[in-house]
């Protein structure tokens, strides 16, 4: 008998969870109260569990990624074109969300009482969210005085800053010596990701804890809330990967239909397999035998695109940044909102690759965190995460070959 997979292994705890939760609060809901006191620790030690890793993952996925970067636009006139593409085209899609999602969501309605019960079902009542800081303040926090003060209080964009001048200072020491601190910081990253895999074995009893938790004092409309995150994200990727359709029009200079038609069977193979990896091979039968474009280009491109640049990783960052602002009834300011989106695009370039829920807790979490939003609804998210992967991955393909036409025309091609 096939063995279910952790993704699967969670949305059926999920199910699981919200019927015991539901079944709870319906009979009895003084006895749901106390099943949800007794749960509840269970999820937010999962939680914090997950948190752990977070520092030293996001610290060393910053620098191998600068790294990376470095040497791929090393590497010629047409990778650096390519890395100034992948780049625009990160901060592109991390401002469409930023104005896109708070609109979409402000469309929904909200239910103030509802979020009170959520945020004492997931423990988060008690969660202090501080005023957006001014100009002033913000500056003097971007650069860290201490670096290992940053970290221990889980100062994000300090954090990041330091890694990004350490990841940097790195390409300009001796090769040998870089090349022995780069194997130390990919051990590091390397070791984490292993640990998060462990943690992420226990989801489906830290999801089921929350879950229960949430549903046998809120009710039903938990549920509700998790749905429309599920629309709002798979709404924003399907977004996005129309504009790329305008944007490979206007940048490339392709004729709309003949680009639909040429990136379509790379865009099946992605859905199907909901893996940029697994469609490389497609991509780039797409790239040189439907559009024309030269060996040259699409053989330096698109496995730069699949080892560096996933543009829905902005969308789904900000995304529940938006999501959870919304759920708590906050405004963020623009410096904190500019602050979300080149920090997402930052960390999405140094992340591609890894696995899924890893993914979506090591790059979620920083990013809340920077906000100075609450984490805890992170756990209930992850759950709902994979229900929307396979618009994520039409997107990102779409998007590695929207970048490979753009790449073609800036070098003569089209």
């Amino acid at each position: 008998m096939r063995r279910l997979s952790n993704a699967a292994r969670v949305l059926l705890a999920l199910a699981l969870g919200a019927i015991a939760g539901l079944l709870l609060s319906w009979q009895d809901p003084e006895l749901g109260a106390r099943a949800a006191d007794l749960v509840q620790p269970i999820g937010r030690l999962w939680l914090n569990a997950l948190q752990m890793t977070v520092v030293p993952l996001v610290a060393a996925l910053v620098v191998l990624g600068v790294n990376s970067a470095t040497d791929a636009a090393a590497s010629g006139r047409t990778a650096r074109r390519a890395m100034a593409v992948f780049a625009v085209l990160l901060i592109a899609s991390g401002s469409f969300t930023a104005f896109m999602a708070p609109g979409l969501l402000s469309l929904v309605p909200r239910d103030q009482a509802l979020v009170d019960a959520f945020r004492l079902a997931i423990g988060a009542d008690d969660t202090v969210i501080g005023r957006a800081p001014s100009f002033g303040e913000w500056i003097t926090t971007v650069i860290p005085s201490n670096a290992l003060a940053a970290a221990a209080a889980n100062a994000m964009l300090p954090l990041v800053v330091f890694s990004l001048f350490f990841g940097f200072a790195a390409t300009r020491i001796a090769p040998e010596r870089r090349a022995r601190l780069l194997e130390l910081v990919q051990a590091i990253a390397d070791t984490m990701i292993v640990i998060v895999r462990w943690v992420l074995l226990a989801a489906p009893i830290g999801v089921f804890a929350l879950v229960l938790a949430v549903c046998a004092r809120v009710g039903l409309a938990v549920l509700g809330a998790l749905g429309w995150y599920v629309l709002l994200l798979c709404t924003l990727y399907v977004m996005v990967t129309l504009m790329l359709y305008g944007v490979a029009r206007v940048a490339a200079n392709e004729p709309v239909r003949r680009f639909l038609l040429g990136i379509f069977p790379a865009q099946v193979i992605a859905a199907s397999t909901q893996s940029s990896l697994a469609s490389l091979p497609a991509m780039i039968d797409c790239a040189r035998n439907r559009l024309g474009y030269p060996l040259h280009i699409t053989a330096l491109v698109l496995p730069m695109a699949v080892s560096l640049f996933r543009i829905t990783s902005p969308v789904q960052y900000i995304g529940v940044v938006s999501f959870i602002v919304w759920m708590y009834g906050l405004d963020l300011s623009g410096l904190q909102i500019g602050t979300a989106i080149v920090l997402s695009a930052l960390i999405s370039m140094g992340s591609v690759g890894l696995p899924g829920q890893v993914s979506f807790m090591t790059n979620n979490l920083p990013v809340t965190q920077a906000m100075g939003l609450p984490v805890e609804p992170l756990g209930l998210l992850l759950a709902v995460d994979n229900i929307p992967d396979m618009f994520s991955t039409v997107g990102n393909v779409s998007a590695d070959m929207t970048a490979t036409a753009i790449v073609n025309r800036l070098d003569g091609g089209g």
